[in-house]
C-alpha cells in the first residue's frame, strides 16, 4: 500500500511538472526545446523499460521449468510463486493496462493467465503467439500448429515456444480446445514446444456499448476491439519468454525451413534500426517485434483499443516515432519504411475460408508466398513396389519412391502394406519415412510398422529366438525395427541383421483418414 501511495504521489508531482513546463513555454515561447526534452525523457524511459526486460529475462531463464497438468490450474511449489513476484515486480506494463481498463481494477488476477498445457518455457529465441476464438463453421487450430511443428529439427524445437491463446472464457469452449491440443500433439506439448493459456474471466470489458466508427455495424467494432484485447493479452503473457515475438492467426500454414529462414534474416539485419519484420503480406500475420518492445506496443494498443483495427494501431505507432507533422506524406512514408523490414517470399499463408468474424467469408491469399513443397525426392536403391493401398489419381507409390511426387492412397485398414522389394539384396544403413505434408498434414501413417526382410535365413532364426536385442520378429519372416510416431518413421539398420531383401510398412489398425507418403529415403 505504501508503494502504492509512492507512485501516487510521484504521477500527481509528474503531472504538476509538466503543467509548470506548459505554463513557463507559453512564456517563454520555447516549445521547441521543451518538446525535446520531453523526448529526451521518454526516451531514457524506453531505455529503461529495456534494462527490465533483459533483467526479467535473466531471472526468467534462471528458473527450472516445470510440468503443469492439463486442466491444472494451480502452482503449489515455491519457485513458481517466486517467478510471480518476479513479473509483478519487473513488468511496469501491466499496471499501465488498468488506466485504458479501468474495470481490471475490481480483480487482483484480472491480467493473470491461466495456463492449461505446457512447461513454461523461456530462453528461446522465437516464441509465436497464436490466438484462437470459437467459429461456427470450422476449426483449423491443430492444422495450423501441425503446420509450424511439420520440420522443425531437434534444436529447433528447443529454440522454440508456440503459445495458443484461447481468448475466450467459456469454460467448455477452453476446455474441448485444450484436450484437442493435448489429443493430437502430446509429444509437442509434453516437450514444452506447445503452450495453451486462456484469459482471467475477469479481463474482458463490456463490450456492448462500444461506439461504431469507420462505417463498421456494431459487431465489426466489437469484433475488432476484442481482437486488439486479445493480441495485448497475448504479447504481455509473451514478452518474457524469448528474444522475438511472431504474431500469427490460427488458420495459417507456415514455409518448410520457416524458423531458420526467420532466424537468418535477422542475423543480416540485426544492426539496423527497426520496429518489427514481416514475413507474411496479409494483415497482422507474420509481424515479428523484439519481445523488449512489446510493452510499449501493448500500451499503445491498449490505449486506443475502441478506436481502430490492431494494423492500423501499428501503422500509427510508426507515424508518431518518425513522421514529421511539417512535411508532407510521401516523406511520413519513407521514413515509416525504415522501421520495418520485409522478407519475401512469405513465410505464412493465410488458409481459413471462414472468419472469427460471424458470417464474413475471408478467401484471403498471399501473392509473395508462392508454391508449398509438397514433398522431398532421394535417390533410392533399384526395388520393386507393391501395395494393398489404392491410389488417388496419379499419385503413385513408385513416382514417390523415385523423387516424382508424393504417393496418396485412400483410407488404411489393418493389414495394409506398402513392400519394397530391393532388385538385389542391400546393406541398408537407415530409413526416412514421412507421411503427411505441409497442406495435408493429418494423411499420416498410425500405429503402422517399419519392417526388414534379412537375405540370411539364418538372422531370421536369431530374431525369432530373441538373440538379437535391436528387433522383433513379424510375420512372414520380416523384423520389426521401427515405428511411424507423429507421422515421421526413422532409424539406423543394425549390421547384425546383413543384407535386406525388402522392406515393409505395416499397418496394425483401421485408420479414419487417407494416407500421403511425401518422403522415402532408403540409406545405403
Amino acid at each position: 500500500m505504501r508503494s502504492w501511495h509512492g507512485k501516487l504521489f510521484f504521477f500527481a508531482g509528474f503531472v504538476c511538472v509538466l503543467m509548470l513546463t506548459s505554463w513557463h513555454t507559453s512564456k517563454s515561447d520555447n516549445l521547441p526545446s521543451q518538446l525535446h526534452l520531453v523526448y529526451e525523457r521518454l526516451l531514457r524511459a524506453e531505455q529503461r523499460g529495456e534494462v527490465l526486460s533483459h533483467e526479467l529475462l535473466k531471472v526468467l531463464g534462471q528458473l527450472q521449468n516445470r510440468s503443469i497438468s492439463p486442466l491444472n490450474l494451480t502452482i503449489s511449489n515455491s519457485s513458481a510463486l517466486l517467478e510471480e513476484r518476479v513479473l509483478r515486480r519487473l513488468l511496469p506494463s501491466q499496471p499501465n493496462a488498468h488506466i485504458y481498463l479501468p474495470h481490471l481494477k475490481e480483480h487482483e488476477d484480472s491480467l493473470k493467465p491461466i495456463v492449461h498445457l505446457g512447461k513454461r518455457r523461456t530462453g528461446v529465441s522465437l516464441v509465436l503467439g497464436v490466438p484462437t476464438v470459437h467459429r461456427q463453421k470450422q476449426s483449423y487450430l491443430v492444422n495450423t500448429l501441425q503446420s509450424l511443428l511439420y520440420d522443425l529439427s531437434t534444436a529447433e524445437r528447443k529454440d522454440i515456444v508456440i503459445v495458443v491463446f484461447v481468448a475466450e472464457t467459456n469454460a467448455t469452449f477452453v476446455k474441448a480446445v485444450v484436450q484437442s491440443v493435448q489429443t493430437n500433439l502430446p509429444d509437442a506439448v509434453s516437450s514444452g514446444v506447445v503452450e495453451v493459456i486462456s484469459p482471467s474471466p475477469h479481463y474482458y470489458p463490456d463490450l456492448s456499448n462500444l461506439k461504431e466508427t469507420f462505417g463498421d455495424p456494431k459487431e465489426r467494432v466489437r469484433w475488432r476491439t476484442k481482437q486488439n484485447l486479445d493480441y495485448s493479452f497475448l504479447m504481455l503473457y509473451a514478452q518474457s519468454k524469448g528474444t522475438y515475438y511472431v504474431q500469427l492467426e490460427d488458420d495459417i500454414v507456415a514455409k518448410q525451413g520457416f524458423f531458420e529462414s526467420m532466424k537468418t534474416y535477422i542475423e543480416q539485419v540485426l544492426s539496423e534500426e527497426w520496429l518489427f519484420m514481416e514475413f507474411s503480406q496479409l494483415g497482422f500475420i507474420g509481424k515479428l517485434f523484439r519481445t523488449s518492445d512489446l510493452p510499449m506496443i501493448v500500451e499503445f494498443f491498449l490505449m486506443f483499443h475502441k478506436d481502430k483495427p490492431i494494423d492500423w494501431l501499428l501503422d500509427h505507432i510508426l507515424w508518431v516515432k518518425v513522421c514529421n507533422p511539417e512535411k508532407d506524406l510521401k516523406h511520413c512514408n519513407n521514413e515509416k519504411a525504415q522501421l520495418k523490414r520485409t522478407y519475401k517470399p512469405s513465410l505464412f499463408q493465410h488458409v481459413g475460408l471462414h472468419s472469427s468474424l460471424t458470417g464474413k467469408i475471408q478467401n484471403l491469399k498471399d501473392k509473395d508466398f508462392g508454391n508449398q513443397v509438397l514433398f522431398k525426392g532421394h535417390y533410392n536403391p533399384p526395388a520393386e513396389l507393391s501395395s494393398s493401398l489404392e491410389k488417388y489419381q496419379s499419385h503413385t507409390l513408385e513416382r514417390a519412391y523415385n523423387g516424382e511426387d508424393f504417393f496418396w492412397g485412400l483410407t488404411p485398414k489393418r493389414g495394409d502394406y506398402i513392400l519394397i522389394t530391393f532388385t538385389t539384396p542391400q546393406a541398408v544403413k537407415g530409413y526416412f519415412f514421412r507421411s503427411g505434408n505441409i497442406e495435408t498434414n493429418g494423411d499420416r501413417f498410425y500405429n503402422t510398422t517399419v519392417e526388414v526382410l534379412p537375405n540370411n535365413n539364418s538372422v531370421k532364426e536369431k530374431v525369432t529366438r530373441g538373440e538379437l536385442a535391436c528387433c522383433k520378429p513379424s510375420s512372414d519372416g520380416f523384423v520389426q525395427i521401427g515405428s511411424f510416431k507423429n507421422g515421421v518413421a526413422e532409424g539406423e539398420v543394425d549390421g547384425a541383421l546383413g543384407e535386406i531383401a525388402a522392406m515393409r510398412l505395416l499397418v496394425h489398425s483401421d485408420s479414419d483418414v487417407w494416407v500421403l507418403l511425401s518422403e522415402i529415403f532408403i540409406k545405403v
